[in-house]
């Protein structure tokens, strides 16, 4: 009997734990694998909710967290950590997943030792390599170093070939952040305490509709931020509206944001939420204001209207497809953008209805079989 292969998944943000949980969950449950985790906790706190409510417990935890660390002082950090991990666990493959500086590194260690990386959400480009800042450029390097590119759409999948990469490397996968989002959804509905911390808001917000909003992108961090605060603030002066604002953990958003926003009534600065929890604002909220990337994905799989603040993104599909639109960081064009969307029912039913291109909740399994048929399981 053939050995399993030995399969390394390397993560370290909250948004990453997202989405390769479906993919940790899929190789675990098929013998021709052995599947290891190690986790960077990059972001600690975030990532450990995840970790915890899809029940996974990390083999290898690098625990690379630092107040203020800079990007290079992280990305040495990680390479040499994860290195170890790679010359301990001796993988027969590592997967990296999306634009991280884990990712990044991850893949970078494993090509130094001559393993194969395997790049989930492979292909996003924005095509400026300063917005997203650092993340444009960390998926670059990884699409070039990566053995088997699974792209969520195929729009990703063009962008890859368009860099001359081999078309037989490619496989349109869909985004495992739909399969998370089932799984979780599911969870939530067998056992509605999983979300229940958002119930005081439900019922204080009841007459209100609720804009849900995240923020935290280092190229908004500045001017950037303040625009947006200062939206926030004028959007809330409305009779009609709440807003349910978790706030990250990062000083360059709460201090901004705590300045501009605090003591307003109906706006609801929260700590950042759990999974579940996130899963429930998204299906409370009538419009999600966000400058995520996962964001973009998740919720036009819920129906609700996706106001981008950013000048670019990564995620086309979106935009093309009507689930998502591009209003940047000025104040008055985020305040009219969903002012539009609060007023206007038929300009809201287009983005509420349009189809979400993003996948059907079976791409971890795609991965899975891709992954054996490529080492001959």
């Amino acid at each position: 009997m053939t050995n399993p292969a030995r399969i390394l998944v390397v993560f370290g943000t909250r948004p990453e734990a997202i989405k390769l949980f479906p993919v940790i969950n899929a190789l675990k449950a098929d013998p021709r694998f052995e599947c290891v985790v190690c986790v960077s906790a990059q972001h600690r706190e975030m990532l450990d909710q995840v970790l915890d409510i899809a029940g996974i417990v990390p083999d290898h935890d690098l625990d690379v967290m630092k107040p203020d660390q800079s990007l290079d002082e992280l990305t040495a950090r990680l390479l040499t950590g994860l290195g170890k991990v790679m010359d301990e666990v001796q993988p027969d493959r590592v997967i990296v997943q999306g634009d991280t500086a884990t990712a990044m590194a991850g893949a970078l260690a494993a090509y130094y030792r001559k393993v194969p990386v395997d790049h989930v959400e492979a292909g996003l480009r924005s095509g400026n390599i300063y917005h997203p800042w650092p993340e444009e450029i960390n998926r670059k390097i990884i699409g070039s170093m990566a053995s088997l590119h699974f792209a969520p759409t195929a729009t990703s999948a063009n962008a890859l070939k368009a860099e001359n990469v081999d078309p037989a490397r490619i496989h349109v996968t869909g985004n495992t952040v739909i399969d998370a989002l089932h799984w979780v959804s599911a969870k939530i509905a067998a056992q509605p305490s999983l979300a229940g911390g958002l119930a005081d808001l439900e019922a204080r917000f009841a007459q209100r509709r609720i804009i849900g909003v995240t923020s935290h992108r280092r190229e908004n961090f500045g001017d950037g931020m303040d625009n947006i605060a200062s939206a926030i603030r004028q959007i809330a002066a409305r009779d009609d509206v709440a807003v349910i604002f978790p706030v990250h953990l990062n000083p360059n958003v709460r201090k901004v944001m705590h300045e501009a926003l605090g003591g307003l009534d109906n706006v609801a600065m929260i700590e950042p939420l759990d999974y579940p929890h996130f899963a429930r604002l998204i299906g409370i909220a009538e419009i999600m204001l966000t400058d995520s990337g996962g964001v973009q994905e998740e919720a036009p799989a819920l129906g609700k209207p996706v106001l981008v603040m950013r000048e670019t993104t990564e995620r086309p599909e979106g935009v093309e497809a009507g689930t998502a639109k591009l209003v940047g960081t000025q104040a008055a064009r985020i305040v009219t953008e969903i002012s539009t969307l609060l007023d206007d029912k038929a300009a809201y039913e287009q983005m509420a209805r349009a189809h979400n291109p993003f996948g059907d909740g079976t791409s971890a399994r795609r991965i899975a079989e891709l992954l054996a048929n490529e080492i001959g399981r």
